[in-house]
């Protein structure tokens, strides 16, 4: 055999292929590249995720603070309260339209959910205001205020003419709960609440 030939034979068979070093390079390379595309896809749908719970928690808590608050708004007394876990809950004497109807708000701290029963006419409704409520605390006060507009908190319920409540929820983001909440305080009047303060 020609001795030329088969040096060109071997040069031709070496170059034709990867080495082993350049066959690792390649793969740590690729495996790189596609574990960055796998971080940014799962922040990105985190991100997604994150925006589309606040986006709910928000729209819920505003609903269910318009609810509450038109049924405390029209309450002519409180009727009962009681702020003992695991179940908290606030009632009113109040209206629905013309007729006379009793309004119930219950927080369940094992469930997450903060729920309104409503007694009209006889008949019962149970609607879920909220779920996944990681607390929800609220506070009696009379009538009359400081000279600078401090209400002084009560547990007489004769006497109780605002109640402040304050809530959080919060979701899980791929099976984990995240900081993804939404905060909701707010203080609301017994309008129709005639209190005959005595001296």
């Amino acid at each position: 055999m020609n001795l030329p030939l088969l040096h060109k034979v071997s040069r031709l068979q070496s170059a034709g292929g990867f080495t082993l070093f350049e066959m690792m390079i390649a793969v740590v390379a690729g495996t790189l590249v596609l574990a960055m595309i796998m971080m940014l896809y799962l922040f990105g749908l985190r991100s997604f995720a994150a925006m589309d719970n606040f986006t709910q928690m928000s729209g819920k808590s505003r609903l269910s603070l318009d609810l509450m608050s038109r049924d405390i708004r029209q309450a002519v007394n409180v009727l009962s309260y009681n702020t003992n876990l695991p179940v908290k809950s606030l009632s009113l004497a109040t209206y629905d339209g013309n007729s006379p109807c009793t309004a119930t708000f219950y927080w369940d701290s094992t469930s997450g959910l903060l729920t309104s029963v409503r007694t009209v006419n006889g008949g019962t409704t149970t609607r879920t205001l909220l779920t996944g409520c990681d607390n929800w605390n609220f506070s009696l006060y009379q009538r009359t205020p400081t000279n600078a507009y401090v209400f002084y908190t009560t547990t007489d319920l004769k006497l109780c003419k605002l109640i402040e409540m304050s809530w959080k929820c919060s979701r899980t983001i791929l099976g984990k709960k995240m900081n993804s909440e939404e905060v909701m305080t707010a203080q609301v009047v017994l309008r129709n609440m005639d209190v005959i303060i005595s001296n």
